[in-house]
């Protein structure tokens, strides 16, 4: 392996504060049903777990094709408009500038399919700093199942016992866990009052993205055993 260490993330919720604009998506779908928009204070915490819970959330009594068909939909509207709002999380662009300076190689692990993931990161300019990016359909497994950072830990070549798992949602967390990486709960993300982030059993918890270099610091230092 070439790289002592590596950062990998989530990215809804973890690198990207991307609910403005799905919430957007899913408001728009709402007025095209005859719906008033929903506060976005109700929508933000459901961003991480994708067009699924978003449906779900907006449209509670959808099943079956009347749900597919709204799901397809919304990844229309969101997709037409994919970057309009979409930034880095505050102080995470300091955080790739520093892990870049020290030659630390930063990846993106997501559910996200590929077909809005790439199209989102190349708006922003993210495609040419990342060193790696595994989609939800890049295989044929997705988190929380182990092989997707596991993966990513092998494009990166570095040992997984040396990366660092960033996410907002439990199974980042689980996945990571599996993967035998450092696991960093990123709580400014798109965490809900009700998740027990204790209970996840992560390696430690970030309230701010410039805490993920202390982060890297610890696994530096200390590297996890599996489950760690």
């Amino acid at each position: 392996m070439n790289h002592r260490l590596a950062l990998l993330l989530d990215l809804d919720g973890t690198l990207l504060d991307t609910a403005a604009d799905m919430g957007a998506a899913l408001n728009r779908l709402r007025v095209e049903e005859n719906r008033d928009p929903l506060d976005f204070a109700t929508i933000r915490p459901n961003v991480s777990h994708g067009a699924v819970r978003l449906i779900g959330l907006g449209f509670p009594a959808a099943e079956g094709n009347e749900f597919e068909r709204l799901r397809r939909r919304f990844l229309e509207l969101y997709a037409a408009d994919i970057a309009a709002h979409t930034c880095l999380f505050p102080g995470l662009d300091a955080v790739l500038d520093e892990s870049e300076r020290r030659n630390i190689p930063w990846g993106i692990v997501t559910n996200k399919p590929g077909w809005l993931t790439d199209p989102l990161l190349s708006q922003l300019g993210l495609d040419r700093r990342a060193a790696c990016v595994v989609s939800g359909d890049t295989l044929a497994e997705r988190k929380p199942h182990p092989l997707p950072l596991l993966h990513a830990a092998d494009a990166v070549r570095v040992a997984p016992e040396r990366c660092v798992y960033v996410g907002d949602a439990e199974r980042d967390i689980q996945a990571g866990r599996a993967a035998g990486m450092t696991t960093v709960v990123a709580s400014y993300g798109y965490v809900s009052a009700t998740d027990d982030l204790g209970s996840w059993q992560a390696t430690g918890i970030a309230q701010h993205p410039a805490e993920l270099l202390h982060w890297l610091d610890e696994a530096r230092l200390c590297p996890p055993g599996v489950g760690a």
